[in-house]
């Protein structure tokens, strides 16, 4: 518990009630148990049903019957998941879901179980995408609820997954096993067997190393924030960038430009185009199209592909 409210207590002050994500797998079930015991009456527990499995609807019941034998109050949040990438649009529809929850029961944080394991597993996938300082930086330990001024608070970052299992087994709660979790087809689940099979690799050094990029990341952010200020126009037709700061600079406030315009870069694509226009080329890049035209770079969103019958 001690070690529980320190963590917390490192990502600053929370006044008022919590809002714990509770999947029902081991992680968000030591999560759980750790806020409810630590803060007692002062938590709220919430479970998303996506609806991408047959299980979905009783491991959600399973949490909300947890909860109960707790005295946390539950609520089971039902969304849909749109077309395009299942992983990304399931996380943005969770966080909507969520944001919208927390706001309707005057919550005054969402606190979610991201572990070491989970951070070492993203920075090493994302080392082998080529990504740059921004997603090296990880799984931040504390931002806001998109759509939202509400904290999202990771305090488990420093514990590791077996640390939580065994939480989760102390509790007497039980936990659910979800077998995506152990599907080859997925990034994420073959980099934690290589972290597996190499037992010399650190989990916590990597995760302590990605907090150290974070660190350098908002120290480039505010240089690239000065840049977006003095350096980019938006217009009806997308936006304008006469790029002044170094490399480094340019991909942060391009990223931002591609978000702007409702893209979605992923990987090394935003340094390899802006390693295109600094060349003097041009590309597209998630649904916008860049192009340099002297010291300008243009940015214009992909005009609509017509369809014939």
């Amino acid at each position: 518990m001690e070690r529980f409210r320190r963590d917390l207590t490192r990502l600053g002050a929370v006044e008022g009630r919590l809002g714990i994500a509770v999947s029902g797998g081991p992680d968000s079930v030591a999560l759980l148990w750790l806020a409810q015991r630590a803060f007692p009456e002062h938590v709220a527990a919430a479970t998303v049903d996506h609806g991408l499995r047959e299980e979905s609807a009783a491991e959600a019941a399973f949490v909300a019957d947890a909860c109960a034998a707790l005295g946390v109050p539950h609520t089971m949040l039902k969304v849909t998941v749109g077309q395009g990438n299942v992983q990304s649009e399931a996380r943005r529809a969770r966080y909507a879901a969520m944001a919208d929850w927390l706001e309707s029961e005057n919550l005054s944080a969402l606190l979610t179980a991201h572990h070491a394991d989970d951070q070492a597993e993203t920075l090493l996938m994302r080392l082998n995408r080529g990504s740059g300082v921004e997603g090296l930086a990880g799984i931040r330990a504390r931002k806001l609820v998109p759509g939202t001024n509400i904290p999202l608070l990771r305090p488990l970052l420093s514990w590791r997954k077996n640390e939580l299992v065994a939480v989760a087994v102390e509790s007497g709660i039980g936990f659910i096993s979800d077998p995506s979790n152990d599907n080859p087809a997925f990034d994420r689940v073959r980099i934690r067997e290589a972290l597996a099979e190499n037992d010399w690799l650190d989990p916590v050094a990597v995760a302590q190393s990605a907090a150290h990029l974070a660190e350098c990341e908002a120290a480039l952010t505010s240089y690239a924030d000065a840049e977006w200020a003095e350096c980019v126009s938006l217009t009806e037709a997308g936006a304008k960038y006469r790029p002044a700061g170094p490399s480094v600079i340019r991909k942060s406030v391009v990223a931002r430009i591609l978000t702007a315009l409702g893209g979605e870069p992923r990987g090394g694509q935003v340094a390899d185009l802006v390693a295109a226009l600094e060349a003097g080329g041009k590309r597209n890049v998630a649904g916008v199209l860049a192009e340099a035209r002297g010291d300008i770079w243009n940015f214009t969103r992909e005009p609509a592909r017509r369809t014939t019958n």
